[in-house]
């Protein structure tokens, strides 16, 4: 695994982990919602470096 992907996998998981405090912690819908697009960012950008 290159580093570009190695430091996608960091971001994934440093994203997932906002988004599931934000949901655990009642955060405000729009707090949960930026997470999880977020998330969604980073993992569409995984896959594509796979290509």
């Amino acid at each position: 695994m290159d580093t570009s992907r190695k430091e996608l996998v960091k971001q994934i998981e440093s994203a997932r982990d906002r988004l599931n405090h934000s949901i655990e912690t009642g955060a405000a819908y729009d707090t949960v919602y930026e997470n999880s697009k977020e998330l969604d960012c980073l993992i569409s950008q995984y896959i594509a470096a796979d290509c």
